[in-house]
């Protein structure tokens, strides 16, 4: 992955993840258990579903110490089963 972040943005600093998955009870579990790996914290998400109720997205803000660091959480979050994008 090669982005800017570290152009954009002084780190260690606080970024709001968006993940927009399969609306099921799982995936905020499957979300903070991988953010718990990579960059231990209290996390409670803000949920919202989709008009129809197919998916979820999830706010989450979480601090990142590096653009590398970065780019972990977002291919990890982005592995995951039930999410659909990372934003």
């Amino acid at each position: 992955m090669d982005t800017k972040f570290d152009q954009l943005l002084d780190f260690p600093c606080f970024q709001t993840f968006k993940i927009m998955g399969v609306a099921h009870e799982q995936l905020p579990i499957d979300v903070i258990t991988c953010l718990q790996e990579h960059a231990p914290g209290d996390y409670s998400p803000k949920i919202k579903p989709s008009s129809k109720g197919t998916y979820h997205s999830l706010s989450i803000s979480v601090k990142v110490t590096s653009k590398e660091h970065m780019e972990t959480i977002y291919t990890e979050l982005s592995s995951l089963e039930l999410v659909r994008v990372v934003l």
